[in-house]
């Protein structure tokens, strides 16, 4: 039998075959925020699967709409244009490109920094006259997006009882917080209805090395996440809603009673899909560890780092490594 072989346009791409198991939409932990009992439900879903929606979050609609407005324009515009806005350094766009050992995805993207508005300086060049929109939209959105991940920080903090609420929060919060912000845009791949059996991957298996992530994405599947059983489920879309990873750096925190959640995303063969991701991150001198208060006699699974060792480790990684397996305490034999 001669198998078809891949168009030329994506054959440098990497595919996962369809399964039963990536097209489940039940289980996902719904959290919502207005209710007395999320702080439980929100530990709850952290132990179970380090990912969760929230609903009742508190972001203005019009912030949401009027960023995915801002983002649309400029995805739209002709790669010689977009490509003016530079390479991520650390603010940017890029093209296909995931770092830089040499992992691709069906995507391009816009990173900023998100202790400075400055950054988005660096687009005036594409936006022309409408590049303070842009600024102002990216703004509102990180602002409202950060004060939220902070609440649910916090309430993170009251279910695992922590007498100090703040514990995680602070780090976001502080002037030198090392949080970053990340347009996603999936362009349409209509050479994948000749691969029947197979999809492409639009941006590979990871997890997120920060605290926290909160990802918002226009109505278009695609996001995937991994269970406890190495099983992948899609992730519903909703577009007026948020969904939470745990990160790296607070898996550490937590020694291993939340887990950082792997996910991936898949391209879609005829629709276009906008994903706005805020990564928590702490100061580049924050000491990342498990915390005394929950360790209650466990013994540390893991060495103390910076959260600059961790970010440069990861950042001479390749995506789906195991980026904590270096820092993981051996047991004694």
């Amino acid at each position: 039998m001669v198998g078809m072989s891949k168009p030329a346009a994506i054959e440098h791409y990497s595919f996962t075959r369809n399964c039963m198991s990536a097209t489940l939409h039940s289980g996902i932990p719904l959290i919502d925020l207005s209710k007395p009992d999320s702080k439980h439900l929100i530990v709850k879903a952290c132990e179970e699967f380090g990912f969760f929606k929230v609903i009742n979050h508190g972001v203005p609609l019009e912030f949401i709409t009027d960023l995915e407005s801002q983002a649309v324009k400029f995805f739209s515009l002709p790669l010689s244009e977009k490509e003016k806005a530079g390479p991520p350094a650390p603010s940017g766009y890029c093209n296909k490109r995931i770092g830089a050992n040499g992992d691709v995805g069906w995507v391009e993207y816009l990173l900023f920094t998100t202790n400075s508005c400055s950054s988005s300086q660096r687009f005036t060049s594409v936006f022309g006259d409408s590049s303070e929109k842009f600024r102002s939209a990216l703004n509102d959105y990180i602002s409202a997006v950060r004060k939220m991940a902070c609440e649910i920080l916090e309430l993170m903090a009251d279910g695992l009882m922590i007498q100090t609420r703040t514990v995680f929060s602070k780090l976001l919060m502080d002037e030198q917080s090392d949080s970053v912000f990340r347009l996603n845009h999936y362009p349409p791949c209509p050479e994948l209805q000749a691969l029947k059996d197979r999809n492409m991957i639009g941006f590979g298996e990871h997890t997120d090395p920060q605290i926290i992530s909160v990802l918002r994405s226009n109505n278009t599947s695609g996001l995937q996440i991994s269970l406890r059983d190495g099983n992948w489920i899609s992730v519903p879309p909703d577009q007026n809603s948020f969904f939470i990873n745990v990160g790296d750096s607070l898996q550490v925190m937590t020694n291993r009673r939340f887990q950082s959640v792997k996910h991936r995303v898949l391209a879609n063969s005829l629709k276009s899909r906008v994903s706005m991701i805020y990564f928590g991150g702490p100061p580049l001198s924050e000491k990342i560890a498990p915390l005394p208060s929950l360790m209650k006699g466990e013994t540390s699974l893991y060495k103390e780092f910076t959260w600059f060792e961790y970010k440069r480790s990861a950042h001479n990684s390749k995506l789906a490594d195991n980026r904590l397996e270096h820092f993981e305490k051996i047991a004694a034999s």
